[in-house]
């Protein structure tokens, strides 16, 4: 089961920007801890025809489309043709992919989206990577702090896997549909092709091609 949760078993990493920071691990969540320091070294070597740089750690493609309402903070990368619209809030260490949309409300902290992502409507997203083309529906959030404050565990049914870290929202593979006010608990891992049934409360280990239905009851795709 640890095998599934890898990097190359998630996410097609083609699709990202950040794709050189992401060959460094094995586990996604172990590149949290990086992003920021990422982002820095990255933006300053983007291309200057491409990209402009909009305060201090902000790059921000020429292509893309951001709401004079929208806050940014640094450090961050807006990719080629990703829209970020009204009254989204950028916290910082954020990679918005080409295509990605950051909707109206939406709060991202320490994330990597990859390209085509879509988190249009309400929604808070921290400590997390979602893969290419990876939706979440209005109003579902990530959660990225035990109540208890304790260090997150993935758990399966097979295994439970210690991460070591405090915060950890959701690790959600490609083409991942998370239906509209769910909450993916600490330590959600959520493998590619996957639905979410709206109002879920989502934890651990999903595999690929699954729905979501409750957590009792997770049936393999036809």
């Amino acid at each position: 089961m640890m095998e599934a949760m890898k990097i190359r078993q998630l996410y097609n990493l083609e699709e990202t920007i950040a794709a050189p920071l992401l060959l460094e691990v094995q586990y996604p969540w172990e590149a949290l801890g990086k992003i920021k320091a990422f982002i820095v070294e990255l933006g300053n070597s983007l291309p200057a025809d491409r990209f402009e740089k909009r305060g201090e750690d902000i790059w921000v493609a020429k292509s893309a489309k951001v709401a004079q309402s929208a806050c940014l903070n640094g450090p961050c990368i807006i990719d080629e043709d990703a829209e970020v619209r009204h009254c989204a809030f950028v916290r910082g260490s954020a990679i918005i992919g080409k295509g990605a949309v950051v909707g109206n409300s939406t709060e991202l902290k320490n994330v990597i989206l990859f390209n085509k992502v879509q988190v249009p409507h309400y929604n808070y997203v921290g400590d997390s990577i979602l893969g290419y083309k990876a939706h979440m529906g209005a109003g579902s959030i990530t959660s990225n702090v035990k109540s208890d404050k304790t260090l997150v565990v993935v758990k399966s049914a097979e295994e439970n896997l210690e991460t070591g870290l405090k915060k950890f929202g959701a690790m959600l593979g490609d083409n991942v549909e998370v239906g509209c006010n769910s909450v993916l608990c600490p330590g959600t891992v959520i493998g590619p092709n996957t639905n979410i049934y709206p109002l879920s409360r989502v934890r651990g280990f999903i595999p690929a091609g699954r729905i979501f239905k409750n957590q009792n009851e997770i049936v393999e795709k036809r």
